[in-house]
């Protein structure tokens, strides 16, 4: 019963905190990307913290109820710690139209939760392979379509202004 107390607590979170960082730091010299970013400070505070990298994330919006959208978030914390660390994006990544906003609003690179599952789950490596490519070509598409020649290129002006 101890054990289940002690893993309930990693499970919600409640043995986490900003001052558990520097023993993580002093005892792995591997990198550490913290996930779950979704405020300005705390992309500073990790920054702040020696961290390598951060993942602008909510977790599929579904712990929170009115939580802000990642997309949102995700300029304003790539232009506050982008070049200290690493921002990686995961949320809700499908097609390679949601590669190219992440990209144009700052992420330097995207995670693939449920799709690399899902190809993984339907085909094991040869899935998961299919839909890395299938999302590839879709990239590739959304830019060519979009007049763009190079990820560099990509900008938030990249993007058309909501009415």
């Amino acid at each position: 019963m101890a054990a289940l107390g002690r893993w309930l607590g990693v499970a919600i979170g409640q043995d986490k905190s900003w001052d558990r960082l520097p023993f993580l730091r002093e005892h792995w010299d591997g990198p550490i990307v913290l996930k779950g970013i979704q405020h300005v400070d705390d992309a500073r505070r990790a920054a702040d913290a020696g961290m390598d990298g951060i993942v602008v994330s909510n977790h599929g919006g579904r712990q929170v109820d009115g939580a802000a959208g990642s997309l949102d978030m995700l300029p304003s914390i790539a232009s506050a710690v982008g070049d200290q660390l690493a921002v990686l994006f995961d949320s809700g990544i499908r097609t390679g139209a949601d590669v190219l906003k992440a990209l144009a609003l700052g992420a330097q690179a995207v995670l693939l939760g449920r799709p690399y599952a899902y190809g993984l789950a339907h085909g094991g490596a040869d899935g998961v392979r299919h839909v890395v490519r299938s999302l590839l070509a879709d990239l590739d598409l959304t830019m060519a379509l979009s007049g763009h020649r190079t990820l560099d290129e990509l900008t938030p002006s990249s993007l058309a202004a909501r009415p």
